[in-house]
C-alpha cells in the first residue's frame, strides 16, 4: 500500500488547499474597486443625488423623481452607456436641458463635439412610475481616449421634497425639471431631492394607495424593503406636499392626523437639525390636520417644524387641469417657497416660536411681501468675489454684491472682464453672458431686489489655463463698485 513521507504529505495538503481557494475565487464575482476618472459607476469623481440603488457597482439605478448626477470631464465628446429604453435629460455646461426619448445603449450626448477643455454634465431620467416604464439604470460614460471624468464642487446644502405628482412634476413641460422642488433647489444653489411618487397618499390605503408615511424611509417607493440608507445624505431643509389623493381613497381626518403627526416625527429622526415645512394642499384639503400635527411637534419642543399657508398661491389659470400646476403654477410656487425656505436654511429657531397674530401658535410661515424700491439713478455699492474652489483646468467662484447706498436697487445686472481668459460654464442665482473675456450676471428674477444695505449672491463654475486672476473692477447697472 502507497504511503506518503511527513513531508510529502504536507506539499500535497498544501497544493490542495491552493486549489480550493484558487476555485473559490474564481467562482466569486469580481470586487467592485472606485476608478477615479474612468467614468463607471462607481467613479468617486461623479456625484449622484437622490436615492439611488448601487448594489450593482456595474449599473446604478435611481428611484423615485428628480434622482440626477454630475461631474466634470475633459475633452470633446461624453456618451452615455444605457442598458435598455429610457427617456433623459442632460445638460452640459450649465446648458439648457436636452430631452432625448428612448434611448438605449451607447447615447451620444455631444453629436458635435465641444471645444477642447474641461466640462460639466448633469443628468436626470425620466421618473420610472405609473404607465411609464422606462429603464433607468446608468452603467457608465464614455469618454474620449485619454480623457477622465473631473470631481466638481458639491453644495453643502441639500433639500428634501416629499409629496404626490405634483411635486414631481407631472403635467409640466419637463416633468421633475420643471417641479417647483428642482426650481427652489437651482435658485438656492442647492442639492435637491424629489421624493415624490404620483398618485401616492399620507396613508396607505387598502385599495393600493402608495402611503409616503410608511415608504419615506425606503429606498424604493413601491417595495417593502430595503430601507434607504441615510447616512448617505443629510437633508437641511424637508418640505412635505401630502393630503391632495388621501380624501379620494378613504382616509378619515384623524387617521390622516396621526399619520402626519408620524412622519413628521420620522423626518425628525432621520434629520435632526432639518428645517420641517408642511405645505397646505393647494387643494385646501386636510389643511387643519397638518396644521395640528405641525402643532403636536411645536408643544412636544421642536420649534424647528413650520406650517406653510399657500392661501392664494395658485388659480385656476395656473393649472393644467383641476389639480395639477402647469410650469407658470410651479415658478409662482417656487416664487412663494423659496424666500420661506432660505430665511430657515440654517437659522436656530427660539425654544418658544412666536405665534403670528390670528393663528394658532404653529410657527406658520409666508413669504415676505417683496418691497416696492424706486430705482435710485445713481448705486453705490461694493463687491466681493472669492474663488470658493479650483482643480486643474477650472474653479468655482462666488460673488456677493453689497447695495451700500440708501436706496433699494430693482433689478441688476454686474458686469466684469476676467484678465486672463476665463469662461463660465454654468451659473446658479443669476442668468449670465459672456463676450470674450466680458462677463454680464444679472439677476434670476426672485432676487432681483437688493434692499438697502442688503445683498445679492450668486456662484459660478468656470474653465481656465495657467494663471487665474481676479477681475480688478465691478459696474452694478453702469455704476462703477467698491472691490473687496
Amino acid at each position: 500500500m502507497p504511503y506518503l513521507t511527513r513531508g510529502a504529505l504536507r506539499s500535497s495538503l498544501a497544493a490542495a488547499l491552493a486549489a480550493a481557494l484558487a476555485a473559490v475565487a474564481i467562482a466569486l464575482p469580481p470586487r467592485a474597486h472606485a476608478a477615479t476618472g474612468d467614468g463607471s459607476p462607481t467613479d468617486p469623481d461623479i456625484t449622484f443625488t437622490g436615492r439611488w440603488d448601487t448594489t450593482d457597482p456595474t449599473a446604478y439605478t435611481p428611484h423615485w423623481a428628480g434622482a440626477y448626477f454630475t461631474t466634470g470631464f475633459t475633452g470633446t465628446t461624453v456618451k452615455l452607456k444605457q442598458r435598455n429604453s429610457i427617456d433623459l435629460y442632460a445638460s452640459i455646461d450649465g446648458g439648457p436641458f436636452t430631452y432625448y426619448t428612448n434611448v438605449s445603449g451607447t447615447v451620444n450626448l455631444t453629436p458635435t463635439p465641444l471645444k477642447p477643455g474641461t466640462h460639466t454634465l448633469r443628468v436626470s431620467y425620466r421618473v420610472v412610475a405609473g404607465s411609464y416604464h422606462g429603464d433607468a439604470v446608468f452603467r457608465g460614460l464614455v469618454l474620449d481616449p485619454g480623457a477622465t471624468t473631473v470631481a466638481l464642487p458639491v453644495p453643502r446644502t441639500l433639500i428634501e421634497f416629499v409629496g404626490d405628482s405634483i411635486t414631481v412634476g407631472t403635467t409640466t413641460s419637463k416633468n421633475a425639471l420643471t417641479a417647483y422642488g428642482w426650481l427652489i433647489g437651482e435658485r438656492l444653489g442647492a442639492r435637491h431631492t424629489q421624493i415624490a411618487q404620483g398618485g401616492a397618499c399620507l396613508v396607505a390605503t387598502a385599495d393600493g394607495c402608495v402611503g409616503l408615511e410608511k415608504q419615506f424611509v425606503k429606498l424604493d417607493p413601491n417595495t417593502p424593503t430595503p430601507d434607504w440608507d441615510f447616512s448617505r445624505y443629510t437633508a437641511d431643509a424637508v418640505v412635505i406636499n401630502l393630503g391632495t389623493n388621501d380624501s379620494g381613497h378613504g382616509v378619515h381626518t384623524p387617521e390622516f392626523q396621526a399619520a402626519y403627526t408620524s412622519l413628521l416625527r420620522q423626518v425628525r429622526a432621520k434629520y435632526p437639525k432639518a428645517a420641517i415645512f408642511a405645505l397646505e394642499t393647494f387643494s385646501k384639503r386636510f389643511a387643519a390636520q397638518t396644521r395640528a400635527a405641525v402643532e403636536t411637534l411645536n408643544d412636544g419642543g421642536d420649534a424647528n417644524v413650520y406650517y406653510v399657508d399657500t392661501e392664494g398661491w395658485l388659480t385656476s389659470a395656473d393649472l393644467s387641469d383641476s389639480v395639477h400646476p402647469n410650469d407658470a403654477g410651479h415658478i409662482k410656487i417656487a416664487d412663494r417657497l423659496t424666500p420661506i425656505i432660505s430665511a430657515k436654511l440654517g437659522a436656530s429657531p427660539s425654544p418658544s416660536p412666536s405665534p403670528a397674530p390670528s393663528v394658532s401658535p404653529t410657527p406658520s410661515v409666508s413669504p415676505t411681501p417683496s418691497p416696492s424700491p424706486t430705482p435710485a439713478p445713481t448705486t453705490s455699492c461694493q463687491v466681493t468675489y472669492t474663488i470658493t474652489n479650483q482643480w486643474q483646468g477650472g474653479f468655482q467662484g462666488d460673488v456677493t454684491i453689497a447695495n451700500t447706498g440708501g436706496t433699494a436697487v430693482d433689478g441688476w445686472s454686474l458686469t466684469w472682464s476676467f484678465p486672463d481668459g476665463q469662461q463660465i460654464s454654468q451659473v446658479w442665482n443669476g442668468v449670465y453672458r459672456q463676450s470674450g473675456g466680458t462677463v454680464t450676471v444679472t439677476d434670476a428674477g426672485w432676487n432681483a431686489v437688493i434692499p438697502a444695505g442688503g445683498t445679492a449672491s450668486f456662484g459660478f463654475i468656470a474653465g481656465q489655463s495657467g494663471t487665474n486672476g481676479k477681475p480688478a473692477s465691478f459696474t452694478l447697472n453702469g455704476t462703477p463698485c467698491a472691490v473687496r
